[in-house]
Formats: structure tokens, sequence, C-alpha cells
């Protein structure tokens, strides 16, 4: 919110209906001789004054704004801006989200299972600043698309342009697992953690998803799996990325909460079964509450000053006065 360090100065704008009550009693007002022209035939020239006048209230308009700005500032408008700047590590979160076609199935209050999921994680990790973050895409294949980071913008800017079928048509829950755990196995913060979250079972890939779940174990990483969407015929829609195809119809969904509860078990983790928003936003807030670390940290205040943006205001709009006057109405300034 914006503040003013001199907030006397707008007793200044005092002056401006000062001036016009004085301009009212006539001490500012110009000596002048009136003239009157015409020619032989005894017409006179006329002057369209509707219009003069008209340009006249815009200069006045001008004049009055321009010293309003300046009066804005002189009374030095600043915003301030307070951040935490963390001296110890945070948790380090890695999401491997599931982008395959059927993440486009809208039973998600009106959104697809995979635009439900990234607003989740995004009011998730919009509250754990401390945190870092990563994202790694999944479907046919894997691959980390944004490292864990407290880069906070990046993170959200790679999360919002995730597209349903880039990775390809599949689902390979064990190399999403193992490039998760390949980017946090060399980290030195004290908590990490994979967050899988996927609508179906593992059906492509090389490495089977127990063995990602034993190996994060091994290394110290939780796993915590969400199986989202609701079970039985929903509405699939999306364009496929790579031809432009377009993919209309139902999906029957029917996805195994076994599979995806033994994937977590093995690695001493939770598993979520998700078919609502408020169950998705839930159970994201637990795995928050689990990862939470108690952090040191202190205050940074910054303050950003925007004086000289009204200045240049000011400027411009005097200007403009000027050229009307001078130039429009062709007045002697």
């Amino acid at each position: 919110m914006m503040e003013f360090e001199n907030p006397t100065a707008f007793f200044l704008l005092l002056l401006i209906p000062a001036f016009f009550f004085l301009r009212y009693l006539k001490l500012f007002k110009p000596i002048t001789f009136p003239l009157t022209l015409g020619d032989w035939h005894g017409h006179y020239f006329q002057w369209s004054s509707s219009g003069r006048t008209a340009l006249g209230v815009v200069s006045v308009l001008c004049a009055v704004a321009g010293f309003t700005c300046l009066v804005i500032s002189y009374a030095n408008p600043v915003v301030h801006h307070q951040d935490r700047v963390y001296s110890s590590r945070g948790a380090d979160i890695l999401f491997v989200l599931d982008t395959s076609p059927s993440m486009a199935a809208k039973d998600m209050a009106g959104m697809s299972r995979l635009q439900a999921a990234v607003q989740a994680i995004k009011t998730l990790e919009g509250d754990n600043t401390g945190d870092s973050v990563g994202l790694v895409e999944m479907a046919k294949t894997a691959a980390v698309a944004v490292p864990p980071t407290m880069d906070r913008e990046v993170f959200f800017r790679k999360l919002d342009s995730v597209i349903i079928g880039d990775m390809g048509d599949g689902t390979a829950i064990g190399n999403g697992l193992s490039c998760a755990i390949f980017h946090l196995e060399t980290s030195r913060s004290p908590r990490k953690s994979i967050v899988l979250i996927t609508d179906g079972e593992n059906n492509s890939g090389v490495i089977h998803p127990f063995t990602a779940s034993r190996l994060a174990k091994e290394k110290n990483i939780s796993v915590y799996v969400l199986g989202i969407g609701t079970k039985g015929t929903v509405p699939l829609e999306y364009v496929d990325p790579h031809t432009g195809k377009v993919y209309s119809g139902f999906l029957n969904s029917d996805y195994d909460s076994t599979v995806l509860s033994q994937i977590a078990s093995e690695a001493d983790g939770k598993f979520y079964e998700v078919s609502s928003l408020a169950e998705l936003a839930q159970a994201l807030d637990a795995v928050g509450r689990n990862e939470s670390l108690v952090q040191s940290y202190h205050i940074k205040n910054t303050d950003r000053k925007f004086y000289h943006v009204f200045v240049f205001i000011a400027a411009a709009l005097f200007l403009l006065s000027i050229l009307i006057r001078s130039v429009i109405l062709q007045e002697v300034l």
C-alpha cells in the first residue's frame, strides 16, 4: 500500500481554490482592450467561442492536474515491502505431476484433474515460502521441469505452462519417482519428500514403482501419493500438443488404489485417495504440515519511491497545457 513520508505537503493543494478565488476577484485578470474588426461590406470577423472555451478548460485542467502531481511528488510517495530472509533451510519438496491424457478428465468441480492439481499446489506453496519446491512432469516419460528452488515465481510460471500429453500417452510412475530421487538425493535439506499426483496405474517406463519407492526409503526421502479423480464414466477433452488433434469423449476411470497405496507404503509414506477439490486441498495441506520445519528468519524492509513518476507526469501535463495555449489557441503566455 502506498504511503506518504511528507503528508503535510498536501496543504499546498489549498493554493488551487485560493488561486481561482483571487482570479474571480479579477486580481490576476490581464488588462485588455476591445477591438472590433470588419470587412468593407460590414461583416464582422467571428471566432467560434465554444471550441476555444472547451480547449481553455482542458488547458486549465491539465495545469491543475500537473500542480497536483507536483504536490504528490513533494509528499514523497513510497511503497513498503517486507520480505522474509531465511537463515536456515526448509524442506525440499518435489512434485511429480501426471500429465497423461486421462488427467484432462473434468471431474473436479468443473475443472480437469490437472487444473485442480495445479491450483491446489499453488495454494499450498504460496504460503510455505521457506521450502524449496520443484516439479517433475510424468507421462510416458518423465523429466524434471523445475529443480528444487525457493523462487516461487519461476516454479509457478512453469506449473502454469504444463500441457496435457506433452510427455506422451502413458504413466511411467517408476521413472517419475526415480527422476525426483535423482534431484533430491544430494540435497542437504533436513527433510526431503516427493509428492506424486496421478490418476492411473504404472503402464510405461523401465523402472518399477516399487523399486523406486524402496530407493527413496534408502535415501531418507518421504513419498506421498495422491490418487486423484472419481471412478466411473467422466467427460474428457484435450488437444494433442504434437498433432493439434482434439480428443473429446468419455473416460472409464477405474484405477487400482491398492497399487498406489503400496507405492507409498514401500517408502514409509502415505496414500491419499482424492475425489474432490476439497479432498485434494486437505491432502496437500496434510503433506505440508508433515514436512514443515521450524526455520529461523529475519524481516527485510525495502522501500520503493515513486516521486519521480509524478514529476514526469506533472511535466507532461504542464507541457500539454502550454501547447494548447500557445499553439492551438495562439495566446501570448
